[in-house]
């Protein structure tokens, strides 16, 4: 018998909801990190993400500035001030320095 494998449910930028054994494949797991794809419940519902480190449920944090390109990518999409959000296309056309010159301060 084979090792089990956690399944996690994911909505494409299409809309559709699929599972997807975890750990992801790379590819996958950069198309997360950028927003493309977000984790969902089976019935399609969002996924509450476990709490760790003492932070708080869904708390997204700034990466540091000699963070990869997907993670400014990420925090565009998923900045706290929702005014200030970019889609994933858009974000991935700047370079990781316009990225950290429009989030990486406060306001």
């Amino acid at each position: 018998m084979g090792a089990e494998h956690e399944t996690a449910y994911f909505r494409g930028e299409g809309g559709s909801v699929f599972a997807m054994d975890l750990p992801l494949p790379e590819v996958m797991a950069e198309k997360l990190v950028k927003g493309y794809l977000r984790r969902v419940n089976e019935d399609g519902t969002p996924y509450a993400e476990p709490v760790e480190n003492g932070g708080e449920d869904g708390e997204v944090t700034r990466p540091t500035q000699s963070a990869p390109k997907a993670e400014w990518v990420g925090y565009a999409v998923r900045h706290p001030d929702e005014s200030r959000r970019m889609s994933p296309d858009d974000a991935e056309a700047l370079t990781k320095q316009d990225l950290i010159d429009l989030f990486g301060k406060d306001g």
